[in-house]
């Protein structure tokens, strides 16, 4: 017996949130943690869903509390990290494996780095150098993927850029400068860092541009201070503009689905030896959908998942629902219970079938 993947239908989350700054922000602070939204955190700040023991210690609790213990957390500070490395595509074979590499989400932890100081050390790597090999190539990279300039508008500032990138003292962005080093230092330290880091940080957390007043003001904080990021990012998950987002899942890359399917199935995250090959794959299709299909299958197949059986469910709806609301966040619709309660009655039919439809929905591939 199969189940239809997309004959459940995917639930329309929007709403009109009150007008009044402080009640829709009070809103945000609720609405934020009911099933979808504690996941939606989650994986807007961790790259997973949560644990079974985080759901039941933050299911029903406020948004302002689960900011307070995961921002700034080592496991927040390794998921920005790589994302970071996927930004810049230092991925696979040029991904940093240094000791020091490595160490930099620990001290940006224990407060011993700021995010500015990160990417600093990023662009030093010799993976970094790997990844964007020549005068040209480095110094193209490092103005619009730090500053977000556009170097056909700017191709004087390139050029000196070049030169200093190849020893020749140069007056690159206003400073003096003869090394590459010097062209890594002066893109970070400046305004147009600034201005990108805040705006790209923003719209990958709240799927948005963000606004232009808020830009300005937030990379003037950033600027002055880069340990303000995190105080930051707070203000941004708090607004009435987080709520909206929360309104509106987006699709999961690969590297978050493979890392959401272990935890959904097995509670843990994969191993970077479970995750790489997975993600790998996935990266190299133009559709993933099948692959990621079968990758759900071989997990469920696995000997390290536990799911009941059938006949030892008191309560098969209960089941269900429970399902619906841990790996889609919502509850069941009344049709769609009676139809997967219907379904599970069928000799053929076990629960494995009933995850793995729920799982290669087009809901669950999103967040």
């Amino acid at each position: 017996m199969r189940i239809h993947r997309h004959d459940f239908k995917l639930q329309d989350r929007t709403s009109t949130p009150s007008q009044d700054p402080q009640q829709r922000t009070t809103a945000a602070r609720i609405r934020a943690m009911d099933a979808r939204s504690l996941r939606t955190v989650f994986f807007d700040l961790l790259g997973r869903p949560p644990l079974s023991a985080e759901r039941e210690t933050w299911s029903g609790r406020g948004l302002d509390e689960l900011l307070d213990e995961l921002l700034g957390s080592r496991p927040f500070w390794s998921e920005w990290w790589a994302e970071q490395l996927y930004y810049f595509l230092l991925i696979d074979r040029f991904r940093p494996e240094t000791e020091a590499a490595r160490a930099i989400p620990e001290k940006l932890a224990e407060g011993r780095l700021s995010v500015r100081d990160a990417l600093h050390r990023l662009a030093l790597t010799s993976s970094f150098e790997l990844r964007n090999p020549g005068a040209d190539t480095f110094v193209t990279v490092v103005m619009e993927q730090f500053c977000g300039m556009t170097v056909q508008d700017v191709k004087r500032e390139l050029e000196l850029g070049k030169a200093a990138y190849d020893g020749r003292s140069a007056r690159f962005l206003g400073h003096t400068i003869d090394s590459q080093a010097g062209v890594v230092k002066t893109c970070i330290e400046s305004k147009q860092a600034a201005r990108h880091l805040v705006s790209r940080e923003y719209e990958r957390y709240l799927k948005q541009p963000i606004p232009k007043e808020r830009q300005i003001t937030d990379a003037r904080r950033f600027f002055r201070d880069p340990y303000e990021f995190l105080s930051l990012v707070r203000e941004w998950f708090l607004s009435p503009e987080y709520l909206m987002r929360l309104n509106h899942p987006v699709p999961e890359s690969n590297r978050l689905f493979v890392r959401g399917i272990f935890v959904d199935l097995l509670d843990r995250l994969p191993t970077d030896e479970e995750m790489e090959p997975m993600r790998y794959a996935l990266d190299g299709l133009s559709d993933a959908r099948p692959l990621r299909a079968v990758l759900v299958q071989l997990l469920i197949d696995g000997e390290e998942v536990r799911l009941p059986t059938k006949e030892s469910l008191e309560d098969p709806a209960a089941w269900i629902d429970g399902l619906f609301r841990r790996l889609l966040g919502r509850p069941a619709a009344e049709d769609e219970l009676a139809q997967f309660t219907r379904a599970l009655k069928e000799p053929e039919c076990r629960t494995r079938t009933v995850v793995y439809a729920l799982m290669t929905s087009r809901e669950y591939y999103s967040y």
